[in-house]
């Protein structure tokens, strides 16, 4: 993953310190370092792991057994190691390497964060250490490179909700636009409607016939006549009736 990443190793520095030790755990840590020089991770490995089951306090076993882990890129479980060895009663430089390999295990597994913290406790145990400094440039380089493109990548998903709104504010605007459209056709139809409504009254008040006013007049004079005559008709029918008797039978 970080190709950069300088990996300090306790494999010759501790292969001598073993005085202390049982015979069987010296005979494995020193079979475990032969493997790992050969490349032999997994080998090495087990070897690590035997010879902490006859001392599992063992600071070179567990040391270099983080070693062969983190070459076989389990950098969790590496990890794990390297905190413990240093927090154990070691010596600052075995503790500053343990800060130092810790935090290449952050890094390899994306932990910046972790990563930096560990390599300034190395650096606090070995202030000189010029491997330690690199890798913590480089970390601290990381972090501002993602850093840079989470800003941008902030930016382009505010840009793409912007632009989202935007087009959901045409939509809406395109909606209004046609129901005003629709508003007015409706109004012009109405209109058009009234229009023609009010032509149709006047063409038929133009069509009713129109009398001048001597004719008018004319009409007036005939049906006055014509009353005239009905009275006078009536009133003879009712002269008539006064002069007709009325027969009585006994």
């Amino acid at each position: 993953m970080f190709t950069k990443i300088i990996v300090v190793s306790l494999i010759f520095i501790l292969i001598s310190v073993g005085v202390s030790f049982a015979q069987h755990e010296k005979g494995d840590i020193r079979e475990g370092n032969r493997l790992f020089k050969s490349e032999k991770f997994e080998e090495s490995e087990v070897a690590y792991r035997k010879a902490l089951d006859a001392q599992n306090s063992s600071i070179p076993g567990n040391f270099n057994l983080g070693d062969a882990l983190y070459r076989q890129e389990k950098f969790e479980e590496a990890g794990k190691l390297f905190s413990d060895v240093s927090n154990k009663n070691a010596s600052r430089e075995v503790i500053a390497q343990a800060y130092h390999n810790l935090g290449n295990s952050f890094l390899q597994d994306g932990k910046l964060d972790e990563g930096i913290e560990a390599y300034k406790n190395a650096l606090r145990q070995n202030p000189v250490d010029m491997e330690t400094k690199y890798n913590l440039a480089y970390a601290q380089n990381l972090k501002k490179q993602q850093e840079e493109q989470e800003k941008e990548q902030k930016q382009d998903k505010d840009q793409d909700q912007d632009q989202e709104k935007e087009k959901d504010q045409d939509k809406e605007q395109d909606k209004q636009d046609n129901q005003d459209q629709q508003d007015k056709e409706e109004d012009k139809k109405k209109q058009e409607q009234e229009q023609e409504q009010e032509q149709e009254q006047q063409q038929q008040q133009q069509q009713q016939p129109k009398i001048s006013k001597e004719d008018a007049q004319r009409l007036l004079d005939a049906l006055a006549n014509d009353e005239k005559k009905t009275q006078k008709k009536v009133k003879l029918a009712k002269a008539k009736a006064k002069k007709v008797r009325t027969l009585k039978e006994w």
